[in-house]
């Protein structure tokens, strides 16, 4: 299954991705780096393909080579960031 890194919605899409295709659900790019199997924050560059070319915008469209979508679940970093942020900050008010 192949998730949204944005907004962890699944996609239909199957085979290649190609590079202006986009969530149905939230239109960002799924052919970016954090839908990449080699995106990794804590490597150099953000990604663990050494003989990828640097990409600066890492959730924008982009032509690498090396691009193979993930098959982890999505990391939602959108609207469900911002509501576990308060949801954890209530825990702690009176």
């Amino acid at each position: 299954m192949r998730f949204c890194w944005y907004c962890a919605t699944e996609t239909r899409i199957e085979g290649k991705i190609a590079r202006k295709e986009t969530c149905a659900k939230c239109r960002i790019s799924l052919r970016c780096c954090k839908n990449c199997r080699f995106y990794d924050t804590s490597a150099p560059r953000q990604c663990r393909e050494p003989a990828a070319e640097f990409v600066g915008d890492k959730d924008g469209a982009n032509f690498c080579e090396y691009f193979d979508f993930t098959d982890l679940p999505g990391r939602p970093s959108g609207d469900g960031a911002a509501k576990a942020k308060s949801r954890f900050d209530s825990l702690f008010k009176k």
